[in-house]
């Protein structure tokens, strides 16, 4: 049985992988810059107990864009920022998580997988350590690869305030 745990703080903007007792890793992250919430629409971080339903990218580069899930074959430069200022890249790796408490983040309106809650990377020029995302939790790239490979499906994520 996998011992390993998420726990996302949204008041300090840091992940942190667990094992048991001990702290296996930590990074900084930014959630939504809409704050916690759960309904569908809002862009707001949802809070509660998750797990990680699918892993996404294994094998692609760092800087591997995605959109809707798949890899589109581009890779994140400066190049496609000035392109797409405003964008919100997912880049390098994607895990998509899965609400586990209904009526908060599971089933109806504030159904988490459903409102396709991703930890993803992103440009590392994006600020990690404040709230930024449009719901989802941002990692800079090295970390999402490093986290990548330390989680399992099924790893269990909460997400507090």
């Amino acid at each position: 049985m996998n011992s390993r745990f998420v726990e996302i703080s949204l008041g300090k903007q840091i992940l942190t992988l667990h094992e048991c007792d001990n702290v296996v890793a930590s990074f900084l992250v930014s959630t939504a810059a809409n704050g916690p919430g759960e309904e569908v629409n809002s862009e707001c971080t949802p809070r509660g107990r998750h797990e990680v339903d699918e892993k996404i990218g294994a094998g692609c580069i760092k800087n591997t864009v995605f959109v809707g899930r798949c890899a589109t074959g581009d890779i994140y430069d400066d190049n496609l920022s000035k392109i797409n200022p405003e964008k919100d890249w997912i880049l390098t790796r994607i895990l998509w998580l899965r609400g586990l408490e209904s009526g908060l983040n599971k089933g109806g309106s504030v159904d988490s997988k459903a409102r396709y809650i991703y930890i993803h990377g992103s440009p590392d020029s994006n600020t990690m350590g404040f709230p930024g995302s449009r719901g989802c939790i941002r990692m800079r790239n090295d970390d999402i690869v490093k986290l990548f490979e330390l989680v399992e499906v099924g790893t269990p994520v909460n997400i507090i305030d």
